[in-house]
C-alpha cells in the first residue's frame, strides 16, 4: 500500500521512475543487460518477434502444450506457427521432434518453459547456432528458474516473462517483461512499445501502447527481493507432494531436474493415467481441492488451428492425463498431507 500510494502522491502514472527502476532490479536480478517492461507476457512475445524482424514468410517452431498465447504471438506478426512434439517426461519440447521440423523457412525456436521447469536450452542453443535460429524463450512461468547456472529467460536471445497475478512473480492485474542483452534487439522492442518511437510524436515505425502501468511496477518492485524465497519454497512443497504421493498406483510425479537446473513450480502438475484424470478431479472437488487441467486441448486441436489436421500424440496424451494440485509459496504441510490424502482414497 505505501508502494501505491507514493504513485498517487508522485501523479506520474506512465513510464515514471517506478517502470525505470524496475527495469534496472529485475535485469540486475535476471543478469541481463536489457529488460523492457510491457503490458502483458503476450506482447512480449509478440514485440520479440517482431523486434528480431520475424513476419510474413517465416516459420517459427514451438510446441503445442502451452497457453495459446505462444503460437497466437507468431500467427499474429504474421509467421507460420510450426509445432514440434513434446516430451513426455519434462512436458516441454522434444528437441529430436524440433529438429525434424526444420525446414528453409526456419527463422526462431519458442521453446517453453512449461510450469517452471527448464528446457535443456545447452542443447537447443547448440542446435539453433549450428541452423543459424533465433531463440526467444517464452519463461511466463518460469521468473527465477535457471538451467546451467543462468537464470531462464536469458539464454537465448530474447526471454518473455508473464506477471500475471498468478504468476510466480504477479503483479495486480496484467503485466510483462522482455530481456535481451543486445542492444539491438532491447531499442527495437522499446521502440516498439511506446508506438515504434524513441522520442514522443516522432514515430519511425508501427508499434504498440504496451506500457507497463506504474502501480504494477511500485508492485513488483516490492515483490521482486522475495522471489528467490519464495520460489525455494514452492521447490520445498514439490519435495513435500513427491514424498507424499510417491507410492500411488496410477499417479505419475514431476521427474528431477537435472543437476545445475532450478525448476519454480508455477504448477504442481502430476499425470493421472488409465483414463481416471477427470473422476480424479471430481472427487477431488467434492472433497472441497481445487484442481486445474493446463491444458485440455493442445494447441494444434483449438478451433483455431484445428483445420490443419495436424497430430502430435504425445501432446493429445498428456492433455488427458495432467492435472495441476494447489502450490504456493506459503502452503502448509497438513494442507497437502488433507491433498495427498483423499488423493490416495481416490486412487485406490
Amino acid at each position: 500500500m505505501q508502494a501505491i500510494e507514493s504513485v498517487l502522491d508522485e501523479a506520474a502514472f506512465i513510464m515514471g521512475n517506478q517502470v525505470k527502476q524496475l527495469e534496472q532490479e529485475a535485469a540486475e536480478y535476471l543478469g541481463t543487460k536489457h529488460a523492457i517492461a510491457l503490458n502483458s507476457g503476450t506482447d512480449a512475445l509478440v514485440i520479440a518477434l517482431l523486434a528480431a524482424g520475424i513476419g510474413p514468410g517465416d516459420e517459427v517452431i514451438t510446441t503445442p502444450f502451452t497457453f495459446f498465447a505462444t503460437a497466437e504471438a507468431i500467427s499474429r506478426v504474421g509467421a507460420e506457427p510450426v509445432f514440434a512434439e513434446v516430451d513426455p517426461l519434462t512436458y516441454n519440447l522434444d528437441l529430436d521432434s524440433l529438429e525434424a521440423a526444420l525446414t528453409p523457412r526456419t527463422k526462431a525456436v519458442i521453446p517453453v518453459h512449461l510450469f517452471g521447469r527448464p528446457l535443456d536450452m545447452e542443447r537447443l542453443m547448440d542446435l539453433a547456432s549450428r541452423r543459424g535460429l533465433i531463440v526467444i524463450e517464452d519463461a511466463a512461468q518460469a521468473f527465477g528458474a535457471e538451467a546451467g547456472g543462468r537464470k531462464i529467460g536469458t539464454i537465448g536471445e530474447m526471454g518473455c516473462y508473464s506477471f500475471f497475478p498468478s504468476k510466480n512473480l504477479g503483479a495486480y492485474g496484467d503485466g510483462g517483461l522482455l530481456v535481451t542483452n543486445d542492444s539491438r534487439l532491447a531499442e527495437n522492442a522499446a521502440m516498439l512499445r511506446t508506438h515504434g518511437s524513441k522520442r514522443k510524436y516522432y514515430n519511425e515505425r508501427v508499434g504498440f501502447n504496451s506500457r507497463l502501468d506504474e502501480i504494477q511496477a511500485a508492485i513488483l518492485r516490492v515483490k521482486l527481493p522475495h522471489i528467490e524465497a519464495w520460489n525455494e519454497d514452492r521447490r520445498q512443497a514439490a519435495a513435500r507432494y513427491h514424498d507424499l504421493l510417491r507410492d500411488i498406483p496410477g499417479l505419475m510425479l514431476p521427474g528431477e531436474v537435472p543437476d545445475g537446473n532450478k525448476q519454480v513450480f508455477h504448477q504442481y502438475t502430476v499425470r493421472v493415467l488409465n483414463g481416471q484424470r477427470d473422476a480424479l478431479q471430481a472427487g477431488l472437488a467434492e472433497a472441497g481441492i481445487s484442481s486445474i487441467v493446463y491444458y485440455p486441448l493442445p494447441v494444434h486441436r483449438l478451433p483455431v488451428y484445428a483445420d490443419r489436421g495436424l497430430t502430435f500424440p504425445l501432446a493429445e496424451r498428456l492433455s488427458q492425463e495432467v492435472l495441476s494440485l494447489p502450490i504456493w509459496p506459503q502452503i502448509e504441510a497438513d494442507v497437502q498431507e488433507h491433498i495427498a490424502g483423499h488423493l490416495r482414497r481416490l486412487m485406490g
